[in-house]
């Protein structure tokens, strides 16, 4: 059994919002064991929508389709439903009823549009509700599951854990795929690929985002008995590279080893901005490991503020190691941190001292000293990103004692 999702709404197109919803429907069929081929994002227009329906009813045993279910002239769902499966819409009285006694709980007179709300394909069923006004639909066409729901995530995900989730785990007997994520830091993705040569497959791959990858194992849960197998030769091949699994995150992990080995730190930025003390203070407890954050923009500033020698900047320049190791000095000094971290560069869009997207990262600690250079591309924000992450691992690498630091 494979599913397809369908997600409703011009504003995706337009790029206003990021379709979140087709990720947790995705995750969320995995789960019960019907996998997600393909996710189509459509406006609203009833003609676009009918063909892409009937498309993805030739193609998938499960049809999720989401948005559009709103009581607005540009809510066209219901219509596109009833043309792709050849069903008229009937208006459901009792959907009327309830419709009403809820906007009567709410104090409000319920507006004559949201009627079309209680319209149903002929011989299909509505799905409840319980967080919104928008009743969903389900119905069997030619042995086909098709699940309308609102595209109001709250809403959607309500209804696919009260309604789609269990009628599809009864159907597939409940039969999960399992899946593993291993985080990785500090390798581009080919490089990453390399590594995995012989490994990646069916069963793994590798997907890059803002200078991590991470590497997805997955397998049906009859066949999970594998998993753990394949998890460690990933790891045998990755190393230290691996940073954690799951959800869990970089600055997650560093403040974790900082907290093991209490050890206070202080960061000092010039093109993350505070993008990188951002990040640190977003893990709970950060009071206990984080000293102080300073932004010094300017050569100025960094002289002033941090204490860089001024020869040093004239020698080497604002973009080079040298003054990042200077950055670092002089925040551990000035906040009495155990270890401090800096970042340096150019993040563009035109370049001025050095090219767009070199980027330099210091690190200071009691008895000594090191610093990196790296080359990067993106845009302006992309760059500033991915060096928060590269200055994040390269402080975990040190917390590790990793022999690769340098």
């Amino acid at each position: 059994m494979i599913a397809e999702v369908v997600s409703v709404g011009s504003e995706l197109l337009a790029g206003q919002i990021a379709n979140t919803n087709a990720r947790y429907i995705s995750e969320a069929l995995a789960g019960v064991g019907v996998p997600v081929m393909l996710q189509t994002a459509v406006g609203d227009d009833v003609g676009q929508i009918e063909r892409v329906l009937r498309a993805a009813l030739g193609r998938a045993d499960v049809v999720v389709v989401c948005g559009g279910l709103g009581p607005t002239h540009d809510d066209l769902t219901r219509e596109a439903v009833s043309a792709a499966t050849g069903r008229l819409l009937e208006r459901d009285a009792g959907l009327v009823a309830g419709l009403e006694r809820r906007f009567a709980r709410m104090g409000r007179t319920m507006s004559p549009s949201n009627r079309q709300q209680a319209d149903v394909p002929a011989g299909a069923v509505s799905i409840d509700n319980p967080v919104g006004t928008a009743p969903g639909i389900f119905l069997e066409d030619e042995g086909r599951l098709v699940y309308v729901l609102p595209g109001v995530p709250d809403e959607m995900e309500a209804m696919m854990r009260g309604f789609v989730l269990p009628d599809l785990s009864v159907r597939t007997g409940g039969s999960a795929i399992v899946t593993r994520t291993l985080r990785t830091a500090g390798i581009p993705e080919s490089d990453l690929a390399d590594r995995l040569a012989g490994v990646i497959g069916p069963n793994v791959g590798v997907y890059a985002s803002e200078g991590e990858v991470r590497v997805c194992l997955t397998a049906p849960a009859s066949d999970a008995g594998g998993l753990p197998g394949l998890e460690r030769e990933v790891r045998t091949r990755l190393g230290s590279l691996v940073y954690g699994e799951g959800d869990t995150t970089l600055e997650r992990v560093v403040s974790g080893l900082l907290r093991q080995r209490g050890l206070r730190l202080a960061v000092a930025e010039s093109l993350t901005g505070g993008m990188l003390a951002s990040r640190i203070v977003g893990v709970p407890g950060a009071s206990d490991i984080f000293v102080a954050g300073y932004v010094a923009y300017s050569a100025r500033a960094k002289i002033r503020d941090l204490g860089v020698p001024p020869d040093v900047i004239e020698r080497h320049g604002l973009v080079s190691t040298e003054t990042a190791v200077a950055m670092a000095l002089g925040a551990r000094a000035r906040a009495e941190a155990d270890v401090a971290l800096s970042t340096t560069g150019e993040a563009g869009p035109s370049p001025a001292e050095a090219a767009v997207g070199r980027v330099c990262v210091g690190l200071s600690w009691e008895g000594g000293d090191a610093a990196w250079t790296f080359g990067m591309g993106g845009g302006r924000e992309m760059i500033r990103r991915r060096t928060c992450t590269y200055a994040l691992n390269r402080l975990r690498l040190w917390l590790l004692g990793d022999p690769g630091l340098g």
